[in-house]
């Protein structure tokens, strides 16, 4: 057999890139794959019906508690600070537990939250439950894309990424239309019943294989590999790959948040966080969550347009499933701005750049950024819109431009790429 060459240490990443294996060529599916990528998927579905919960319930919960604008601005941001919360400790607790526990994990406190809302008597354990549900996103934002990421063969990872944000939108959407027919409180209720599918289903989906491999546990990362990709596949060159890669990196030295603030991680970082600033700065969740003031202020029915805005968002996200792994990431960045749609593939972007010694720091301080600017955005979006409404929009308008300008510079094309040919042709740089 063949001598695995040592591809860290090459610093050309024209050289790197011709050693892929041919396990990564695969674009089937078998049936381990499927049922691990729902489970985790309905995590997502969870999160897309907390971002879609504050626009739909606002008139009922508002009237019901009588919440003034500035209280009920409180209550729909505070979801995107609890997932800041969440996002500082996700990548460590991803790294400690695995990826099936910090899943199990933000499933918990989803149900707390939810139930904290649904038994609200006022604006204090409304905002609690509205915050416990946002550091379980947080944890989740992170944990299901790279968990999606590294058990999917590469010719696909994109596709299966976009899907499990079309199932968030699916999320959105639903309580778009489900605000028009039902009262918050019975809202609350659909927000519980993904918890407890995901809850049973995470007992018959295997772990990553690449923290399995991370953390030494040979037999298993053999095992998972099987399950995933059949039992007739050759998985020894995927095996291979991923042990050489993620023990190399291993022994380079262990990091925290400080540490990656090093000359010698700085484009990685600069992109990593770059992205997220410009994304959310784009103020697509300040439009998610008021969408109903939005259409009233437009003289607009809010059930009309909130019901018009959950058709339309659903073909596009699925035109991302389509395309993300024919096209490429970067011309979906450039070519679809000002959409909530894409943050799949900007969170996929944002951490996959980074190698697996520092992945869990990092993807906390990137999922950290996004949050942080979502609930920037989030809860000054009402006063901005009462200050002036054109004007507001003129901004969004305005970043989400010279995010074309970002990625066409500066963010690396992933498509078709093993996790570990990422990692290999950003060695360059952290020599």
């Amino acid at each position: 057999m063949e001598e695995t060459r040592p591809l860290l240490v090459e610093r050309r990443p024209d050289i790197v890139e011709p050693a892929a294996s041919e396990y990564s060529s695969s674009t089937t599916t078998t049936a381990v794959l499927r049922l691990a990528a729902f489970v985790t998927f309905t995590s997502s579905f969870d999160s897309g019906c907390a971002i879609g919960y504050s626009s739909a319930a606002e008139s009922g919960i508002r009237e019901d508690l009588g919440l003034t604008t500035a209280q009920y601005s409180v209550f729909a941001s505070i979801f995107t600070f609890g997932a800041m919360l969440g996002a500082t400790v996700s990548g460590k607790i991803a790294d400690l537990i695995g990826r099936k526990k910090s899943i199990w994990l933000c499933d918990i406190f989803y149900v707390m939250g939810w139930l904290a809302i649904l038994f609200a008597k006022g604006v204090w354990w409304l905002d609690f439950g509205r915050l416990t549900v946002g550091f379980g996103a947080g944890i989740q934002s992170y944990v299901a894309s790279v968990y999606v990421a590294e058990i999917t063969p590469k010719k696909i990872r994109g596709g299966f990424t976009a899907a499990n944000m079309l199932v968030l939108c699916f999320g959105i959407s639903l309580m778009f239309f489900m605000g028009n027919v039902l009262t918050w409180r019975t809202m609350a209720i659909i927000g519980l019943v993904p918890c407890f599918v995901q809850s049973v289903g995470m007992f018959f989906i295997p772990e990553s294989p690449r923290w399995l491999a991370k953390i030494g546990r040979e037999k298993e990362l053999e095992n998972t590999l099987r399950s995933l990709r059949g039992k007739n596949a050759d998985i020894f060159s995927e095996m291979t790959e991923i042990r050489d890669y993620t023990k190399t990196f291993e022994q380079l030295s262990k990091t925290s948040i400080l540490n990656l603030f090093e000359r010698r991680y700085a484009h990685q970082l600069t992109i990593g966080v770059g992205i997220m600033l410009l994304q959310q700065f784009g103020g697509s969740n300040g439009i998610l969550y008021y969408a109903s003031s939005i259409f009233e202020a437009a003289g607009c029915s809010a059930s009309v347009g909130t019901t018009t805005m959950a058709i339309i968002q659903i073909p596009f996200t699925a035109l991302n499933v389509l395309l993300v792994d024919r096209s490429g990431r970067r011309p979906l960045l450039m070519g679809f701005q000002y959409s909530s749609e894409l943050c799949a593939i900007l969170v996929l972007s944002g951490i996959l750049i980074f190698p697996v010694n520092i992945r869990g720091s990092a993807g906390s301080l990137v999922i950290f950024a996004n949050w942080f600017t979502a609930w920037i955005v989030s809860y000054s979006f009402n006063f901005l819109f009462d200050w002036s409404s054109p004007g507001v929009f003129f901004i969004f308008a305005a970043i989400c431009g010279s995010t074309i300008l970002f990625v066409a510079k500066l963010v690396p094309e992933t498509k078709g790429r093993s996790l570990e040919e990422i990692q290999a042709s950003m060695t360059h740089l952290l020599q």
